[in-house]
């Protein structure tokens, strides 16, 4: 062989007398088996990875809820106590009242003459019913309000 192209050298493999059998590879492009077979190594890839991200985007919206939930609850907390300076014999005990969108929260008020417990719950309404149960609820924080004069 001087490197001309002959038609043997065109046949497909190992096996002659077949002319009409070219290889794909000869610049011209990718066969179909091949085309399907690297799709579905693609798929096989991008799977995992399509169920990590989904796992990420479901903890960032609970972190999300949890911590805005804190927000509000420290927040209510803190009104509580301001206004408790001079309102100390008023009932703070609210049953799932709105605060933004489906956020809602509880607070409960023990009404004890000297040492009150008050104690603030706050969650995301799951199943907007505009009412706080016990596994919607994402933060609880509690403080003591001791009377003053």
């Amino acid at each position: 062989m001087d490197g001309k192209l002959t038609n043997a050298n065109k046949t497909c493999g190992d096996k002659p007398g077949r002319p009409g059998l070219r290889r794909a590879r000869s610049g011209r492009g990718l066969t179909l088996v091949e085309v399907i077979i690297a799709s579905a190594l693609l798929v096989v890839a991008i799977i995992p990875i399509l169920k990590g991200l989904t796992t990420v985007h479901s903890h960032t919206v609970m972190i999300e809820r949890r911590t805005m939930s804190l927000v509000y609850a420290q927040g209510k907390l803190d009104d509580i106590k301001a206004r408790s300076i001079y309102l100390y014999d008023s009932n703070f005990a609210e049953n799932s009242y709105a605060i933004s969108g489906l956020y809602l929260g509880t607070v409960e008020d023990d009404r004890d003459p000297n040492l009150r417990t008050i104690s603030v719950s706050v969650g995301y309404d799951v199943d907007d019913n505009n009412s706080l149960s016990s596994d919607e609820v994402e933060v609880s924080l509690a403080t003591y309000l001791a009377k003053r004069w």
